[in-house]
């Protein structure tokens, strides 16, 4: 891929939403909280809008495929860690989300350089996109519950519950497909 082919609708989308991330921050830490309510919705709206325009334009890229996570991740994690700061998640949840997020670097890191060729093997699992969604709309319902002062006790605490089991099991499905990858023998790890 030539470097002009990097600078697609897609992959500026994607960029665009590691972008909103600080401004989403300094939205939230100023109790702006309408601003970033809409700030985290834009950058909801480009995930939607990045994967469907890759597909639709053909314009899928190795860099698309790794920015895409990485943005998602950095929205996430630091939603996580100022809705906790503010006492309106567990600390115990945001500790889990951030954690199992560092484990996976990690050790994708770790299989790099053990010689597993993780660009072409690691594929997200059921368990993941999953834990992504639960963790969204944890987020977008918390955000929307103290914009809007409204509150549903039954619905928040299963949402977090939901999105606490969720981090777990994904975060155990990919230690053990990580160990299985250092298992195999040399010749199979770069296939």
């Amino acid at each position: 891929m030539s470097r002009d082919s990097i600078w697609t609708v897609p992959n500026l989308l994607t960029a665009s939403r590691i972008l909103l991330t600080p401004a989403f921050v300094v939205a939230y830490t100023s109790e702006r909280f309408y601003l970033a309510w809409a700030l985290f919705a834009i950058a909801g709206l480009t995930d939607a809008l990045d994967g469907f325009l890759a597909r639709l334009l053909r314009q899928r890229s190795q860099l698309g495929a790794m920015l895409d996570p990485l943005a998602d991740k950095t929205l996430l994690v630091t939603s996580f860690i100022c809705l906790a700061l503010q006492g309106w998640i567990p600390t115990w949840l945001a500790v889990l989300a951030v954690s199992r997020d560092a484990i996976i670097v990690g050790g994708l890191v770790f299989l790099q350089i053990w010689g597993v060729d993780v660009k072409s093997r690691i594929q997200p699992i059921w368990a993941s996109k999953f834990t992504t969604t639960a963790q969204i709309l944890l987020v977008i319902y918390v955000m929307l519950e103290k914009t809007f002062m409204f509150s549903f006790p039954v619905l928040l605490q299963s949402l977090i519950w939901v999105t606490g089991l969720l981090t777990i099991v994904s975060g155990i499905l990919y230690f053990r497909r990580g160990f299985a990858m250092m298992a195999e023998p040399i010749e199979d790890r770069t296939c």
